[in-house]
């Protein structure tokens, strides 16, 4: 068996992990590059191999830097089957129309901009198309089943586990049976929190011979989803006391659904002022709202048991689900006692950079982080303490206050980490999705006698 990295090597974006073996070509994810990559740049790169030779794509879970780069493999060729859950198939697809719209739209500004310098002749393209990401959803032929073996060919078989990181995200062992004897690699994909509000633990993992396993948290502690909550809704309460407005950058997946519902809770716990007015103001968190209202199995019991007993957080009387842009810029005109939650968690696009052009500057305000920011994005940038940030084009200086709340991350802390590559038992470990400095200081406290960091591109016979 052969193992290549393709993506999320010393980087926490684009995932993408090749297994060869048994006569396939075995894809662990396709992820878009984020952050310091350029859509015309390591995007659209050659992938390191042929499209046309892959058999299947294994898809861990439905966040850009995993899927986002299926439309263009199929662009490029692919003719196989994406195998995933069948809540990651749904959010995929949202997911990746999502981004095709935004690259076309990207697209047809900078062609705007090249007519205007007279470069009308050297058009801009997008990286895929809305036509491309429609049809990298043919390939979707199988959907997983948690716990339940698939075979992909003689001697190949995968099992999805339950990660806990979003809402049908999983873990994938990979069992495979050649003339050398048999192997087990399981590959992490992202790791959910012990702590979560809103969904099922993760499972166990299996044991394995190796793991190839992501680093985001390698190098931290997560402070307790309580006392996380707690900072949250007094982070809330200060702001509209200096009679401000709370801006909360997120991820439409899962890190805004959890959001609502520790304000629901809070709402009804008199934890939160009555007069509190919420705004999700991201079309494409509130898809992803009504997918996890028809996925009420995969969640924790306290929250199926509200939804299934009709006080489903996701419909609190506060709350405002804003789809059209006239709806998003009015909420411009709103100077206090508002939670506005908008993408992207980053801010290297979307609604939320609107919102951090009128209340970034406003000494009133408050900007509320509850995710990972990565090296080069708007939101680090604030989050590292800039005075002064460009935003849409403007400078703005930042007098909000910057409240940065990782107990709610989606993804497992340092200690979590080295629990569950623990209970792999797995002699070798390839670490994956982390910055370096993580991958560093969990590679010292991981078990086994074989650690690797790999390099893009760089490949290993196991």
């Amino acid at each position: 068996m052969r193992l290549s990295f393709h993506g999320a090597d010393r980087t926490v974006t684009g995932s993408c992990h090749m297994a060869e073996c048994a006569g396939k070509r075995i894809l662990i994810d396709c992820g878009l590059f984020q952050g310091n990559h350029e859509p015309d740049g390591a995007n659209a790169a050659d992938f390191g191999f042929d499209p046309a030779s892959i058999d299947y794509v294994l898809l861990t879970h439905a966040h850009l830097d995993h899927c986002g780069r299926l439309p263009l493999l199929s662009k490029r060729g692919f003719h196989g089957e994406i195998i995933t859950t069948a809540a990651s198939k749904e959010l995929a697809r949202l997911v990746m129309l999502d981004s095709a719209h935004l690259q076309e739209e990207e697209a047809r500004s900078r062609n705007r901009v090249k007519a205007r310098r007279g470069r009308a002749d050297q058009p801009a393209a997008p990286l895929y198309s809305i036509l491309d990401a429609l049809g990298s959803l043919d390939h979707f032929r199988r959907t997983a089943t948690y716990d339940r073996p698939i075979e992909l060919a003689s001697g190949v078989r995968a099992t999805f586990v339950d990660a806990g990181h979003i809402l049908g995200s999983a873990s994938i062992l990979l069992e495979v049976t050649e003339a050398s004897g048999r192997k087990c690699v399981l590959f992490s994909g992202d790791l959910g929190s012990d702590g979560s509000s809103l969904l099922r633990g993760r499972s166990p993992p299996p044991k394995a011979d190796i793991v190839v396993m992501e680093s985001t948290y390698g190098d931290r502690r997560h402070r307790s989803l309580t006392s996380s909550i707690d900072e949250f809704y007094a982070a809330v309460s200060d702001t509209f006391t200096r009679g401000g407005n709370v801006i909360i950058p997120t991820f439409a997946l899962e890190r805004a659904q959890e959001v609502l519902y520790v304000i629901s809770r809070g709402l009804e716990r008199n934890r939160l002022p009555r007069s509190t007015q919420v705004f999700l103001d991201s079309p494409m968190a509130i898809s992803a709202t009504e997918i996890m209202q028809r996925h009420v199995e995969l969640l924790n019991p306290e929250a199926a048991a509200l939804i299934r007993g009709g006080r489903d957080p996701f419909q609190m009387p506060a709350l405002h689900y804003t789809r059209e842009r006239a709806e998003s810029a009015a909420l411009n005109q709103i100077h206090g006692g508002a939670i506005i939650i908008a993408g992207s968690g980053m801010c290297n696009g979307g609604r939320v950079r609107h919102h951090l052009k009128h209340n970034l500057w406003r000494t009133q305000c408050s900007v509320v982080f509850v995710g990972f920011a990565a090296i080069g994005t708007l939101a680090r940038r604030i989050i590292d303490g800039a005075k002064q940030v460009e935003v849409l084009g403007e400078p703005i200086p930042v007098h909000a206050g910057i409240h940065t709340i990782n107990g709610f991350s989606a993804h497992a802390d340092q200690p979590e980490l080295v629990a569950w590559q623990g209970q792999t038992e797995a002699p070798c470990t390839f670490l994956t999705h982390g910055e370096e400095s993580a991958m560093n200081s969990l590679a010292a406290l991981l078990a086994g006698p074989r650690i690797e960091m790999p390099r893009p591109l760089q490949a290993f016979d196991v």
